[in-house]
């Protein structure tokens, strides 16, 4: 479920690339100060989005580091850290922790059950301090569970499961903000779940394993690909307008640069690989 929401490099500028990198390399440290650095290899740019965001709106104190990357050794990077930082930080554990099950039920990864195993610690700990967000993570896998042994065919239903938990997620706190944050996010979800399904797509007909989108390819063969483009297009037109409401000034260029723009650089890149395939 990791990897849809990015930046478009090519549209943003050196400035703003270096604050966005700054927030991901936040991310990074917070991981590794509060959960150990074997939970820095979970780090993913969906939960930097979230920093970006949430700072944007409430616009915490930041505290800024130079240091050295162990994977970068030969620069120094600048790293920006906040409060949020440490929240998104406790939910790209707790995503993580399940999204590795998930492998290990779907594949029989051993890996991902042993690193799941390792952190499962980590993740008890995020759940107790933040009930009301793991409760959504795990009801929402109980209902995704549900519609996939009853092969359900409603992908708004399905799609839905998903973003409402992330809608949980991205409100933070429960304040003036939380029914606006809840809503982007509930849009978010519902494209990230359907940008996934789009994706696997041959892969899960392949394997005869269940994804909505291949009941909808049946019945519309022709229309296919403009009805799913149309889908994503929708949750991501109502994620923007739900953004455009929020008081956010600062990292605005950013963000719109990921909503407007970065979230569709993985559909463009499938259809590159399209049509390389048919050539």
């Amino acid at each position: 479920m990791f990897g849809y929401v990015n930046v478009n490099g090519q549209e943003l500028s050196e400035e703003n690339k270096k604050i966005y990198q700054s927030y991901y390399c936040g991310l990074c440290r917070s991981l590794r100060k509060n959960y150990g650095a074997g939970c820095q290899l979970l780090l993913n740019y969906d939960m930097t989005f979230l920093i970006v965001l949430l700072t944007g709106l409430y616009e915490p104190t930041n505290r800024e580091q130079n240091f050295t990357c162990g994977l970068h050794p030969m620069k120094k990077r600048t790293s920006c850290v906040n409060e949020v930082s440490d929240y998104a930080a406790a939910m790209n554990v707790a995503l993580a922790y399940h999204n590795l099950l998930d492998d290990w039920k779907d594949d029989r990864n051993y890996t991902k059950k042993t690193i799941a195993s390792i952190i499962r610690k980590n993740y008890e700990e995020v759940a107790r301090r933040y009930p009301r967000q793991v409760a959504a993570i795990e009801g929402y896998l109980a209902k995704l569970g549900e519609f996939e042994e009853a092969k359900e065919q409603n992908i708004d239903l399905v799609a839905g499961a998903t973003g409402e938990m992330l809608g949980e997620i991205f409100a933070w706190k429960q304040d003036e903000w939380y029914d606006e944050l809840k809503t982007l996010g509930f849009y978010m979800g519902k494209f990230i779940y359907l940008m996934d399904a789009y994706e696997d797509l041959d892969k899960d007909e392949r394997k005869d394993s269940y994804n909505p989108f291949r009941f909808l390819r049946r019945e519309q063969a022709q229309n296919f690909e403009t009805l799913a483009k149309l889908m994503m297009t929708s949750m991501m037109s109502e994620c923007a307008k739900s953004f455009e409401r929020l008081p956010i000034l600062t990292h605005a260029e950013i963000l719109r640069n990921i909503l407007y723009s970065g979230v569709w650089s993985k559909y463009e890149y499938i259809q590159l690989k399209k049509k390389r395939n048919k050539e």
